[in-house]
């Protein structure tokens, strides 16, 4: 696995999710924090209203009290004054309960004294947390409350008609006395039940509000110090990988420098000889010592043509793009050797196949490269010494991969050379091939996602083996 693979396993997950949760997050804290803090603030209107309400009450009581024994027609119109602030109140729960108008429940609302400012929340809560168990509870206990606030008009208009006809005596007064006092005692605890009722509710929504907060911004803190780190990680990535493509880059321009290097030394060389020996020739008149010209002459254009064949399987391996197709193995190697039938020595070669895995997927330019190359130079380094020069191409699967084995009984490689002979450029012999070769195969291969081994002994053989996948995968 090379370093550019390493790095697309590294990738991490695209972070503009974590932006989206963040943003979500923010939202719902907003959305949740207004409504709560909506909510506290028409608590605190009902439970401000319920001490317009208990005041209203206390001071009815009191100015009932005051007219029982004083008879004062105007302690009797402040009871039924302040009595006017519960039962605003009443009107406003019962016409909230029923759904009436909300011009209704305004004046209700107004009439009980509260505040204008809050018309519109309280009636917004009633409606939708009167089945909430704090707010139902307090509902509850503000009708019990109506209740009472009922019975005490109903012992105020008993005292205001006796006191109207016929008076009343000491003990009667007394009767009157207790029954005001104990209904008050009993509205007291009403409303204070109330009142409990919505400060607990208050409390559970401080709490709520407090772990929703907590939760929603550890979410966020948790997301953005992600978003962050992965940031911080793509960097460090973008940074592996420019590292790795400047490395790329630097091996690249060798590479280039050698390549221009030595191409413009091996093109111009074969020039330069041929103009050598035409100027010799152009001075001989033997006939036989011309032909010999002649031939150093083919030889010098044979290696400059293998060279410019060479530089173009060269280009063709770094440029052109892979095109997967499916490749008969045994059309191809026949194609190859026939192809090399020029090449001197060929024809006293005996080459066989053994072909037991036809067809493959992969590229037919590059492993046409790979098959050129290494049969050619089978038939270049066969071993002049030897009577019976063979070479033996077999193909056959292994683990799910192709293997391509070319074996010939050559003059070998010397063990020295046998881990140069891949590298651009390098020759065993300056008077065969380019160097260029062996360095393309191998590179045709790597781009296959496969590899050329070789194993040799000098003065008995080679053996190269291309290990290439069965089925190439992009």
């Amino acid at each position: 696995m090379n370093k550019r693979e390493i790095i697309e396993k590294l990738k991490l997950p695209n972070v503009f999710v974590l932006l989206f949760i963040v943003f979500v997050s923010c939202a719902l804290l907003i959305v949740i924090n207004y409504y709560t803090i909506r909510t506290l603030s028409v608590n605190r209107a009902y439970i401000s209203g319920e001490s317009y309400y208990s005041k209203g009450q206390k001071e009815a009581v009191r100015h009932l009290i005051a007219y029982l024994y004083t008879k004062d027609e105007n302690l009797w119109a402040s009871f039924q004054e302040e009595l006017k602030i519960p039962k605003g109140d009443a009107i406003a729960r019962k016409a909230m309960l029923n759904n009436e108008d909300p011009k209704i429940i305004k004046q209700g609302l107004r009439a009980g004294g509260n505040n204008e400012k809050d018309f519109d929340n309280m009636i917004w809560m009633f409606k939708n947390f009167h089945n909430v168990p704090f707010f139902k509870k307090a509902i509850d206990e503000w009708e019990k409350g109506d209740r009472l606030i009922e019975q005490l008009q109903v012992i105020g208009n008993e005292v205001h008609q006796k006191v109207q006809s016929t008076g009343l005596d000491s003990e009667a007064k007394k009767e009157m006395l207790l029954r005001i006092s104990n209904l008050s005692d009993v509205l007291t605890k009403t409303e204070k039940n109330y009142s409990d009722s919505l400060n607990e509710g208050t409390r559970k929504i401080e709490s709520y509000l407090v772990y929703t907060n907590v939760f929603f911004i550890l979410i966020i803190i948790c997301s953005v110090s992600l978003y962050y780190f992965i940031m911080i990680k793509k960097l460090i990535l973008s940074k592996k990988e420019t590292e790795v493509h400047n490395e790329n880059l630097t091996i690249a321009n060798r590479e280039l420098d050698k390549f221009v290097y030595s191409a413009s030394h091996d093109l111009r060389s074969p020039i330069t000889s041929l103009k050598g020996l035409i100027e010799i020739a152009w001075e001989e008149n033997n006939p036989e010592q011309l032909k010999e010209y002649l031939q150093l002459m083919h030889q010098s254009l044979t290696k400059q043509d293998q060279f410019i064949s060479d530089i173009i399987d060269y280009s063709r391996n770094k440029r052109k793009q892979l095109s997967i197709e499916t490749v008969s193995l045994n059309k191809l190697i026949d194609d190859c050797i026939s192809q090399h039938q020029h090449i001197k020595n060929a024809e006293t070669i005996n080459i066989k196949k053994n072909i037991a895995l036809d067809e493959i997927s992969t590229d037919c330019l590059r492993l046409k490269i790979i098959l050129n190359n290494l049969i050619s130079n089978a038939i270049k380094y066969s071993d002049p010494e030897k009577k019976k020069k063979h070479i033996i191409i077999k193909a056959y699967e292994d683990n799910g991969f192709c293997k391509i084995e070319i074996e010939d009984n050559g003059i070998g490689i010397k063990d020295e050379f046998s881990i140069k002979i891949f590298e651009m450029f390098f020759v065993t012999n300056n008077n065969m091939g380019s160097g260029l070769g062996l360095y393309i195969a191998k590179e045709a291969a790597e781009n296959l996602n496969g590899n050329i081994t070789v194993t040799s002994e000098t003065n008995v053989g080679s053996t190269f083996t291309v290990t290439l996948p069965k089925y190439y995968e992009i």
